[in-house]
């Protein structure tokens, strides 16, 4: 079986000759190649390079193209913190929404606008070029309220679930509303499978995560199936 074959069988639950090799491999896969971490995150060239030769080099059955988790952030016009060799990060001293009023005036990024949203594309375009025909390939979205700890700040919006629940709210929707958008242009472009990051959620206690939290994901991931998109 091809990587592809097997990741497909094992989803539909078909058996496999054995289970899928499927590491994230971000800071390795730089490694491998001899660039710098902050290289991988800002250049879809490198990545995608980066990517396929891990890949070959160890048989793994898939590709990804998740790098960090500023990309939706920064092309919403969020300040972002670059580093030679490590992740980029949103800098939450200057968080994009500091009143929650601002939100209002907040535009749900072109993920084909030359952003980094848009390089997280070419990147899945490529990908899909060179392996896609053997194996996955996977893009990736934030989740709601990983995404709005980027946008409003983590401590603020932990507050934000008790004095504010209808601004958190409306925060998810504008998430959901955006991540959905990118998720079918890395579609449109050829991932096969959408990787979500929501670690943040893991803050939460059950009762906020059931109120607040399971809901939105649950609308986020029935979005990724309705387009056709395993997750």
């Amino acid at each position: 079986m091809t990587g592809r074959e097997r990741i497909l069988a094992m989803l539909e639950g078909r058996d496999v000759d054995h289970l899928p090799l499927m590491p994230i491999t971000m800071m390795f896969a730089a490694d491998l190649v001899g660039v710098k971490y902050g290289d991988y995150a800002r250049n879809g060239e490198v990545l995608a390079e980066a990517q396929l030769r891990v890949a070959e080099a160890f048989g793994f059955d898939y590709v990804s193209a998740i790098s960090d988790p500023a990309r939706e952030a920064a092309d919403c016009g969020a300040a972002i913190q670059w580093f030679e060799d490590q992740p980029p990060a949103v800098d939450e001293s200057q968080a994009l929404l500091q009143h929650p009023e601002d939100l209002l005036h907040l535009a749900i990024p072109d993920p084909l606008g030359d952003g980094r949203m848009h390089d997280r594309v070419k990147a899945i375009s490529l990908l899909k070029e060179r392996a896609g025909r053997d194996r996955i390939v996977e893009g990736w979205v934030e989740g709601p309220i990983a995404e709005a700890a980027d946008l409003r700040g983590i401590n603020h919006i932990m507050m934000d679930f008790f004095e504010q629940p209808g601004f958190v709210r409306d925060l998810f929707d504008f998430v959901i509303e955006m991540e959905l958008a990118f998720a079918q242009a890395q579609k449109d472009a050829g991932a096969d499978l959408m990787g979500v990051g929501d670690a943040a959620a893991s803050l939460v206690g059950p009762q906020l995560y059931e109120e607040f939290v399971w809901p939105a994901e649950k609308r986020l991931v029935d979005g990724l199936h309705a387009m056709g998109l395993n997750v």
